[in-house]
């Protein structure tokens, strides 16, 4: 099979900074790749060039021929308008008749779940645009979809929709995530772009579970691997200064054999050298076995209840995962608990004393105008951290960050950037509960493990809200349901939360069928019955019946007043029952009659 798209020794650079170098990888229909690897390895910036917006600066692209890509952006941006008439732009210069553009574009609406194509795009959710966004290349049927980012910053909601979408369509796409639970849902493949492969990426087939058996064993012989090298680059060296025939000419070769052995010891030792953030919150060591105890907690938006009678105790190593649809009041809770909202009714009672810190998902903290120099270090040129003085040009590389940046400002950073920062200004503050909202976002995988790597170690309670479900399910002790029903519920882990949430749906379906069928009932009931068209054609033509029998009765009484007719008995019989049955024919038209009458005039 001739692959769709061939990219062979692509690179691409940034003034100095080296994204990839000669990166090669084939694709062939059918294939659903995930793309992964750490913020900054150039995973959007090589998305782009497979999709034929971006050049590389060396190497090969060749496509099949005339072949269809559909890119879809991390965050797209709409002309003013309805989503019918956005959806009819991509296909106004089409050669299609207009019957089968109407036919296209309701069908994709359909996909998506538009149900209101009239609706203003800027009133759309984020999760919609990217529905919509997504449609935009979908209506012009390409040979390859390639998203970037498609579940950043999108509800559960939105990413349990586009997994179900994506698993559904006969489609062949790239994507780009950090959520591994989708990541694992959706590719059949996961092509890793790193430094620490030799050819700068790896590529296995097979979900995101195999893909980690296969890297992890990968590099485990890259260890061994580095370690035979070092062991034969010693014994060469050692050769080298021992021996006066090192010098002579004859050995030559084997000189140059061991500094070629050196040069690939210090590459394999560079691509096998992590460079990671350190995540380490600091707790206050506070013994105290409830931290934290709510007791019928209830609050409301509006006329809307989010959540009523929430009970709960967070003690020293409680690790509460929030959960529910958008709108359920997540977030809301998470402000009460941290004393930013006032609850409608319930109490929550602290511990003495209790220390705690905040992650906000919306990043209200940061100050945007400041360097990220002052946003590390506010005080001044040194934090302190776990009693410890450290300076900020330490502190910074802790977060992969270079001293070069230290003067941006924080509006310059991106969004991952902004996340490290939020997380290293929590990490200062001392604390017996932490209160995370959505600290995932933004993230790359190897961030996000560190990330629950301390949160795990963490010694005091953690009250968590996320969409990453492989987060979700590793971090927390207990979750918490809002939403799916009018009291919340407890669960063991995301798939038991899963499990309960389709069956309360269930439920609220078959009571909305029930509620449909007897309003139905209540309109059939209650609503005038007009006459059908069958019904209209038999009351036009009961006259013309009536008529005729009528005709027959008097021909039928004139033959009994005919006296020698009469003195027949079998003709008498006949003519007295056809009589008989003349007059019951006309009594039951008549009847009829009346009885369409009445209805027409209904």
């Amino acid at each position: 099979m001739s692959p769709l798209i061939n990219c062979h020794q692509i690179s691409k650079t940034f003034g100095s900074n080296v994204l990839f170098e000669r990166l090669s990888v084939s694709i062939f229909k059918g294939d659903r790749i995930g793309i992964i690897g750490p913020n900054g390895a150039g995973k959007s910036t090589f998305l782009k060039i497979l999709a034929g917006l971006e050049t590389a600066d060396s190497g090969t692209l060749s496509f099949k021929q005339n072949l269809k890509v559909g890119y879809v952006p991390q965050d797209a941006v709409f002309a003013s308008g309805t989503v019918l008439e956005t959806l009819k732009q991509p296909l106004l210069h089409s050669n299609l008749p207009e019957y089968e553009r109407d036919s296209l574009i309701s069908k994709t609406l359909s996909k998506l779940g538009f149900n209101n194509p009239q609706q203003l795009v800027q009133e759309l959710s984020g999760g919609w645009k990217k529905r919509l966004s997504i449609g935009l290349q979908l209506i012009l049927s390409p040979d390859v979809l390639m998203l970037d980012e498609p579940t950043n910053h999108l509800d559960l909601e939105g990413i349990l929709w586009l997994e179900t979408f994506l698993t559904r369509e006969n489609l062949t796409f790239l994507l780009i995530s950090h959520d591994r639970f989708f990541l694992e849902n959706t590719t059949s493949k996961i092509l890793e772009i790193n430094r620490s492969f030799p050819d700068g990426l790896f590529l296995v087939e097979g979900p995101y579970s195999i893909f980690l058996e296969r890297k992890d064993q990968f590099l485990t012989g890259q260890q061994q691997y580095e370690r035979t090298l070092a062991n034969k680059a010693r014994d060469e060296i050692a050769w080298l200064k021992k021996s006066p025939k090192a010098r002579t000419t004859k050995a030559q070769s084997r000189v140059q054999q061991t500094h070629r052995l050196v040069d690939e010891l210090a590459e394999v030792k560079n691509r096998n050298k992590v460079s990671f953030s350190q995540i380490d919150f600091a707790a206050s060591e506070r013994q105290t076995r409830k931290l934290l105890t709510t007791k019928n907690l209830t609050k409301a938006m509006g006329n809307k209840t989010l959540f009523k009678k929430i009970d709960f105790t967070l003690s020293p190593g409680t690790r509460l995962g929030i959960i529910g649809l958008n709108g359920s009041g997540k977030s809301t809770l998470l402000k009460i608990l941290a004393g930013e909202l006032a609850p409608d009714a319930g109490t929550i009672k602290y511990a003495d004393g209790l220390k705690i810190a905040y992650f906000d998902q919306h990043r209200e903290e940061l100050p945007q105008h400041l360097p990220l120099r002052n946003a590390l270090a506010p005080d001044g040129e040194y934090v302190i951290y776990r009693g410890q003085s450290i300076h900020v040009n330490s502190w910074c590389k802790r977060f992969q960050f270079s001293q070069e940046r230290l003067d941006l400002p924080l509006q310059r950073l991106s969004g991952g950037e902004k996340a490290r920062v939020m997380i290293a200004r929590l990490m200062l503050k001392p604390a017996d509960i932490l209160l995370l909202d959505e600290p995932t976002n933004d993230l790359d995988i190897s961030t996000l493990e560190i990330l629950e790597d301390s949160l795990l170690q963490f010694p005091g309670a953690v009250v968590l809200i996320t969409h990453d479900r492989y987060l979700l399910d590793r971090v927390s002790t207990v979750l918490i349901g809002l939403g799916s029903a009018e009291e919340p519920a407890f669960f063991a882990d995301y798939s038991q939360w899963e499990a309960y949430d389709q069956e309360i749906k269930k439920l609220e379906n078959a009571h909305k069928n029930l509620k449909k069928e007897v309003k139905a009932i209540e309109k059939t009931a209650s609503t005038p019955k007009k006459l059908t068209y069958g019904e209209e054609l038999e009351l036009k033509a009961i006259p013309d019946k009536m008529t005729r029998i009528e005709k027959q009765l008097e021909e039928l009484h004139a033959q009994t007043e005919n006296a020698a007719a009469m003195l027949n008995p079998n003709h008498l019989a006949v003519t007295c029952e056809a009589l008989q049955k003349a007059q019951e024919d006309l009594e039951q038209l008549y009847a009829r009659w009346e009885e369409l009458e009445n209805k027409a005039a209904t």
